[in-house]
């Protein structure tokens, strides 16, 4: 179609992941397949990198804007514009469970943190014994500097004697089979269970260089 060299495309398309180090395709295909294209980047410099005129550019390319050029009888068409992100990811997926405690008095609130290292591409699944009745909180934070960290934080608001048990997140590779998990046992007490009794007065003297004990009962 010489009104439409390049087949329009999907939005879905436009934006490409890809992960780092891996090879990927910039889908401006063109309707007549010995069209000659050219892909520039956002500062319209020339980009190299191998043409299928079914898929389109196909290599390693940086993360930014790219838009594919082409001239049909001295008129020069523009692709639509695709966005590369680079997305890191690596072969292991180190991940860490933290409590901030382990044991819990009713009422007070429970919090687990997970946190994936030097991964982006990650699904992330907690069990816990509140999960069937959708108890916990989810919160999600992604740090990129000095390095890449995705921490999960799980929030039990008023925590009974039921939420005592396993919490355990499971993160899985996105297009790697790949899958770690972690535990950490959490217990909920009803009340308070330690009882001090000291053996000695709110107000105590010594004399000078008199050594005196204090004792206390823990029950």
């Amino acid at each position: 179609d010489p009104d439409m060299p390049f087949v329009p495309s999907i939005p879905e398309d436009q934006f490409i992941l890809v992960e780092e180090g891996d090879p990927t395709v910039i889908p401006c295909r063109t309707s007549e397949p010995n069209a000659e294209v050219t892909l520039v980047n956002s500062l319209d410099k020339t980009v190299y990198g191998f043409y299928d005129s079914k898929q389109g550019f196909i290599g390693n390319f940086p993360a930014g804007s790219y838009t594919c050029k082409t001239t049909v009888k001295g008129v020069e068409f523009k692709s639509d514009e695709f966005l590369i992100y680079i997305l890191r990811a690596t072969s292991q997926l180190p991940v860490e469970i933290e409590a901030l405690k382990t044991v819990y008095k009713t009422g007070e609130t429970i919090v687990v943190t997970c946190v994936v290292f030097d991964n982006e591409v990650v699904n992330l699944q907690w069990n816990y014994p509140g999960k069937v009745k959708e108890k916990g909180l989810i919160k999600l934070d992604d740090i990129k500097v000095p390095s890449q960290k995705l921490i999960y934080t799980l929030t039990i608001p008023e925590a009974s004697v039921k939420d005592t048990g396993d919490y355990e997140c499971t993160a899985r590779h996105a297009t790697k089979e790949v899958k770690e998990n972690k535990k950490v046992v959490i217990t909920v007490h009803d009340k308070g269970f330690v009882h001090l009794e000291p053996q000695f007065s709110p107000l105590e003297a010594v004399n000078l260089h008199e050594v005196k004990n204090f004792v206390v009962d823990v029950q």
